[in-house]
């Protein structure tokens, strides 16, 4: 692994939100201002196809990453900050499963993502 590439890995690491690659590159560049947009773009497909980070998108038109979690979670997209919460709801588990069984499935895996304004917001979709 190169020196940038650790930087960019130290980054994901360290990083306790969900970044875009401009928000990586960013954090990146101040640690080691070599390093380019197109070497992290290169990176992050490198991460994602060895199952290092993991990809999202949240409606915003931006791929966001996380390293790939331990554990399972599910995320709360705030529409107007951007700002994603994980979370974990055992309830919410066992019902997927059961909805599964119900229509005579298995549930196998899942990604749960509720996009959300605040209380009390004059325009809430």
């Amino acid at each position: 692994m190169t020196e940038q590439r650790r930087v960019i890995a130290r980054v994901l690491s360290d990083a306790e939100d969900h970044p875009d690659v401009e928000e990586v590159h960013r954090r990146s560049a101040a640690e080691d201002p070599r390093i380019s947009i197109a070497t992290v773009y290169r990176t992050m497909r490198l991460f994602e196809d060895a199952g290092i980070v993991k990809r999202h998108e949240f409606g915003d038109g931006r791929a966001r990453y996380e390293e790939t979690p331990t554990t399972h979670h599910d995320h709360l997209i705030d529409m107007r900050s951007g700002k994603v919460t994980e979370f974990s709801n055992d309830e919410i588990e066992r019902l997927q499963h059961e909805i599964a069984r119900a229509h005579g499935y298995k549930l196998v895996g899942h990604r749960l993502e509720l996009f959300v304004v605040p209380m009390g917001s004059e325009k809430e979709t």
